[in-house]
Formats: C-alpha cells, sequence, structure tokens
C-alpha cells in the first residue's frame, strides 16, 4: 500500500462488537487519509441487537471495497460426535429431536454471528438446544474443545486447523457453495437446510461525503495490495481467499446483509443493551 498511499498506520480500536472503531471512522474528516474495517457484526448485525449506536451503517460510510468473504462452519467436539455417533447434519438433527433440551451450542456472545447461526438452525431445524454465550470467540472455542458445549458455529478460518487435526467434527458450511478450503464438506442447503446462509466477511470503508475519486484511488490501491502474490499467500496460510471488489458490489452486499439480519435478529431475540 505504501508505494500507491504513502505511509499508513494501524490503529486498533476494538470493543462493542467493532462499533467503537467504526465510530471513529465514520466521525473523520472524508479526505481519504482515515479507512477503517466494515465487518458483518459492525456493519449489519449490530444496528439491530444494540439499542443505540455511535454511528448509521447505512449513511455515515462510502464503500470502498469487500476484502474477505469466508463461510461459518457447524462443527462439533469430535469425542461427543463420536460418542453419540454424530456423523452429519441430519443425525445433530435426530439426536436432538429424541433428546430434546440435552444438547447445547457455543457462541461468542449474545447476537454474535454463532449465536444467530445457532438460532437461525434451531428454528429451520425444530429442535430444542440451549444456547451458551461466551465473552467472545476464543473462549467459545476452547468450550467446544473441552467438550462443554457440544457444538457451535464458527468462521472456518478459525476451525479448519482444529479440524484437520481431528479434534472437531465438521459436519457442514454455512454458504450456498462449498469451500475450497474443504471441498468434500457439504453446505447447510445441501445437508437440508433451504435457507440457510451464514458468512463472515470484512471490508474497506472511509466517512460519508469521501470523494469518489478519492474512493477510486482507495479501491485501487487496494485491489492492487489483495491482488498482490504475498498477500495472497498470507491470506491462504490464515485459510482465507482474498475476494476484492468495486465500491458498488460492497456496498450492495453490506445493504442486503443489513435487511437480511434484521429478520435473523428478530427470530433469534438477540439484544444487547
Amino acid at each position: 500500500l505504501q508505494d500507491d498511499l504513502g505511509t499508513v498506520i494501524i490503529d486498533n480500536r476494538p470493543g462493542a462488537g467493532g462499533n467503537i472503531g467504526s465510530a471513529y471512522v465514520a466521525k473523520a474528516e472524508p479526505d481519504g487519509k482515515t479507512v477503517g474495517i466494515a465487518t458483518l457484526a459492525s456493519h449489519a448485525v449490530n444496528p439491530w441487537i444494540f439499542k443505540e449506536m455511535p454511528f448509521d451503517a447505512a449513511k455515515d460510510f462510502e464503500p470502498v471495497s469487500l476484502m474477505v468473504y469466508v463461510p461459518n462452519v457447524l462443527v462439533v467436539n469430535a469425542e461427543r460426535a463420536e460418542a453419540l455417533n454424530i456423523n452429519s447434519v441430519q443425525d445433530l438433527i435426530d439426536y436432538s429431536k429424541a433428546n430434546p433440551g440435552m444438547l447445547n451450542y457455543g457462541s461468542g456472545g449474545n447476537g454474535s454471528g454463532g449465536h444467530l447461526a445457532g438460532e437461525l438452525f434451531r428454528g429451520q431445524a425444530g429442535i430444542d438446544v440451549v444456547h451458551v454465550p461466551y465473552s467472545g470467540g476464543a473462549p467459545a472455542q476452547l468450550a467446544l474443545m473441552s467438550g462443554e458445549v457440544h457444538f457451535t458455529f464458527d468462521n472456518l478460518a478459525t476451525a479448519a486447523p482444529n479440524i484437520r487435526a481431528g479434534k472437531l467434527k465438521a459436519l457442514a458450511v454455512t454458504t450456498d457453495e462449498r469451500s475450497t478450503v474443504l471441498p468434500d464438506l457439504p453446505t447447510m442447503k445441501e445437508a437440508g437446510m433451504q435457507d440457510f446462509m451464514i458468512a463472515t466477511w470484512w471490508g474497506l470503508v472511509a466517512p460519508a461525503g469521501t470523494p469518489a475519486e478519492t474512493i477510486e484511488k482507495l479501491n485501487a490501491a487496494f485491489v492492487k495490495a489483495m491482488q498482490n502474490p504475498a498477500t495472497k499467500e498470507r491470506f491462504e496460510g490464515l485459510l482465507v481467499e482474498a475476494t476484492p471488489s468495486t465500491p458498488e458490489e460492497f456496498g450492495k452486499l453490506m445493504a442486503e446483509e443489513r435487511a437480511r439480519y434484521k429478520d435473523i435478529v428478530e427470530a433469534a431475540g438477540a439484544k444487547v443493551d
């Protein structure tokens, strides 16, 4: 990026599911010098789960480019899966129906992607399972590995190493297409969940009002960087694929996801005060 944009400073501002960093970007001068990472949480889910938002996800940003689009994956603790003879999504559904309230699933917290995916699964499959929220994705994954919870919906990049190591049993990915990382793994749709689409994504945004020519310059620089062989190799090491786009394509994705997650959040009853 430095060749095209000059010195780049990374300023991490975590907290509130991405709201703190995004609010900083929303309030910055629209001169192209401040950009931020928009995520599924900050720009599609949080507007519906937080009582108050420090920015308007639909109006306070200009889309620059999608960066990464990663499937989520339904994973079961491998030892539990073997003990309960769960080898497919249908096996999990059948066991849950035969033993209502006996299985639980972990997530990174109330309103997280894992929580919403779990509630979508519970509703579509018609099963009685218990949600166990944790304070972040890492504690939820540790709980699954230890057998404290039976299953989770995690992003594939995080779960894949433990799937390959045999510590987790993967049942399906949550996107419409199979993953290139685990191509033998079926989709939730193939497993019978016809309307099941949950993915994790990250993209680049600038403050609203940033001139179109500045957005074009930023887009060109970031697309070039994401297409760089060294960048691709690093992303592949993280088990994700760079997915650059036009500003218009990324803006359309964010708007569609925001509208879709409104219904998912309402169905799940997820709220953060």
